[in-house]
């Protein structure tokens, strides 16, 4: 006698769609945009009711968001999470932090309309990318300055920390956001571990040597300006 066919849990069935809803949302919105994109469009796409849209996420802002937290990172926050809570001394958890962000943005798994869909967003903003920017942006960006402010003796709301700051991570996501540029002027570079893991020691050395320098600076001037003022008052 055949053994009765096993059943699929209703559990795995609501994640098997959602993930389906998910998988044909950003081609879509990366193709279209957000305000053009459709759900009947996406659903046609995953295979499933226009209905379940409204049942996994609410609506298509939702749905959107989601699908934008993913391509922004959510897959690599494993190692940023990592390195967010290093307890290195400041230098090497500055250098961590680059290099897990690194990973995270160059990351080989990426599938292609990720870029075309944050290129849609730049132009176009949408009241996701301030929700997804507090998850996923703002505890690096506030860890560098953390750790800048450490290193430069500042608070981490001064200028020149979140100059700092700017600067680091604008040379991580470059090769991200000007990857097509990139391409062109630098055929031959192919962003696998070994790459990343050298350009990220780059940007570590070339910002920390940016970062010491003013404090080597205030040193150096210090005993100068106090010999000018002893010479005034002669």
């Amino acid at each position: 006698m055949a053994e009765p066919l096993a059943k699929t849990k209703p559990s795995v069935l609501l994640e098997d769609t959602r993930t389906k809803l998910l998988d044909a949302a950003g081609p879509v919105f990366a193709e279209s945009g957000f305000q053009a994109a459709t759900v009947r469009e996406i659903c046609a796409r995953a295979g499933v009711n226009i209905a379940l849209v409204n049942y996994h996420f609410g609506d298509k802002l939702e749905l959107y968001t989601e699908v934008l937290r993913h391509s922004v990172g959510a897959s690599g926050n494993g190692i940023i999470n990592q390195a967010l809570r290093s307890t290195a001394p400041p230098e090497e958890a500055f250098r961590e932090l680059i290099h897990a962000m690194l990973l995270r943005v160059c990351r080989g798994d990426r599938p292609s309309w990720h870029f075309r869909l944050m290129m849609h967003e730049f132009s176009q903003p949408t009241p996701a990318m301030a929700s997804v920017i507090d998850e996923t942006m703002r505890p690096v960006y506030d860890r560098f300055r953390e750790l800048i402010g450490w290193m430069l003796n500042l608070p981490v709301d001064h200028d020149q920390v979140r100059l700092a700051t700017h600067s680091v991570i604008a040379q991580a996501v470059h090769y991200v956001h000007a990857r097509h540029v990139v391409s062109r002027v630098w055929p031959q570079l192919e962003l696998n571990l070994e790459r990343i893991e050298q350009i990220s020691t780059h940007i570590a050395d070339f910002s920390l040597a940016g970062i010491q320098r003013p404090k080597a600076a205030a040193l150096h001037s210090a005993p100068a300006r106090l010999s000018r003022r002893k010479g005034s008052r002669k």
